[in-house]
C-alpha cells in the first residue's frame, strides 16, 4: 500500500537531532512511505519567535503550511515543538480571515486546509495496522524495558496538538513499543516537562528536572527512555551529569529501525551521548 505525506523536517533534524531525521526517513522508506519535503521550508520559530508573541510567531509556521498546500497531503512533522507551532498556525489560518488573507498575499498561495499538520508519531501509530508493522519486524526487542516519554509539547495544548492520544495518560507509544517486542514499563511522568527550553540559561533547573525523570524511570524498572521529541532526547541524553549508570535515551524511530533490521539506523547509536550499545549488546540486540 502506497502512502505519501508532505514532510516538514524542521531545523533540529539538521543539527542536534540528525539521528531522528535519518531514522525517520529510513523507517518510512522501509514502510513504503514517501516523504515529500516542503520546498523552501523555513524555521517554525519554536523556542524563539513564539516566546515573543506577535505576528512572527504564527507567520513563520503559517508560511510552511501554505507552501505545502499544493501537495494536498497531511504534513508529517517529527519534532514536537514544530508540530505544536504548525498546528497553532493552522488553527489561526482556519479561524482568522484577516491573517489568512495576509499570509496568502505574502506567499502567493491559497489556503485550502488541504495540508493538515500531524505528528510523525501519530502517523506511525494511527495509519499502520499492527499486523502491517509486525510483518516488517526482523529483530524483536526482547528484554528492552522502556518508559515512553512524550514530553510536554507533543499533546499540548489539547485543543491544538491533542486528539490523537490521551493528553494526560497517553498509550499509543507504549502499544507501538510492545508491538516491537519490548516490555514498556508503567510510569506517571510521560508528559512531564524536561526543561529543554531552559537548557541554555537555567542549567540548574534543567538538571533537576532531568534527574527527576531518570530517577522515576529507574524506579519504574526501565532500562531506557524512548521519545519522539528531539528537544527532549537531546536534553535527557546530554544532561544526566555524573550518574554512575546513565540511562540510554532512544528516538522511537531508532527502535523501529532496529527491530526492522535497518543497518543505516543501527549505525546511529554511536552518536548518542549516553552510549546505548552496551545495553543492546547485553540483550542480544546488537552483535
Amino acid at each position: 500500500m502506497s502512502r505519501a505525506y508532505a514532510f516538514y523536517p524542521g531545523c533540529t533534524l539538521h543539527s542536534t537531532g540528525v539521528e531522528y531525521g535519518v531514522s525517520a526517513r529510513a523507517v518510512c522508506r522501509a514502510l513504503g512511505v514517501e516523504l515529500v519535503e516542503i520546498e523552501d521550508w523555513n524555521c517554525c520559530g519554536a523556542s524563539s519567535a513564539h516566546s515573543l508573541g506577535g505576528e512572527l510567531a504564527d507567520a513563520l509556521p503559517a508560511r510552511n503550511i501554505l507552501l505545502a498546500q499544493p501537495q494536498a497531503r497531511d504534513i508529517a512533522i517529527p519534532c514536537a515543538a514544530c508540530y505544536g507551532r504548525l498546528s497553532s498556525a493552522d488553527r489561526r489560518l482556519r479561524e482568522d480571515e484577516a491573517f489568512r488573507r495576509q499570509m496568502e498575499e505574502i506567499t502567493g498561495r491559497e489556503y485550502a486546509g488541504a495540508a493538515r499538520p500531524r505528528a510523525l508519531l501519530d502517523i506511525l501509530t494511527s495509519d499502520f495496522p499492527p499486523e502491517e508493522l509486525r510483518a516488517r519486524l526482523r529483530r524483536p526487542l526482547a528484554g528492552l524495558q522502556p518508559v515512553s516519554y512524550y514530553g510536554c509539547l507533543l499533546l499540548r495544548p489539547p485543543q491544538i496538538a491533542g486528539g490523537w492520544d490521551d493528553t494526560e495518560h497517553p498509550v499509543k507509544l507504549d502499544r507501538l513499543l510492545g508491538l516491537l517486542g519490548a516490555e514498556p514499563r508503567p510510569w506517571t511522568y510521560a508528559t512531564d516537562c524536561c526543561g529543554a527550553s531552559m537548557t541554555l540559561n537555567r542549567g540548574d533547573i534543567v538538571a533537576r528536572l532531568v534527574g527527576r525523570l531518570v530517577d522515576a524511570a529507574e524506579d519504574a524498572g526501565a532500562n531506557c527512555i524512548v521519545t519522539a521529541c528531539p528537544l527532549c532526547q537531546a536534553n535527557l541524553d546530554g544532561r544526566q551529569g555524573r550518574r554512575p549508570q546513565p540511562m540510554p535515551v532512544f528516538y522511537v524511530t531508532e527502535l523501529l529501525g532496529l527491530a526492522m533490521g535497518l543497518e543505516e539506523v543501527i549505525g546511529l547509536f554511536g552518536r548518542h551521548i549516553v552510549d546505548p550499545r552496551p545495553l543492546l549488546r547485553r540483550l542480544g540486540l546488537l552483535p
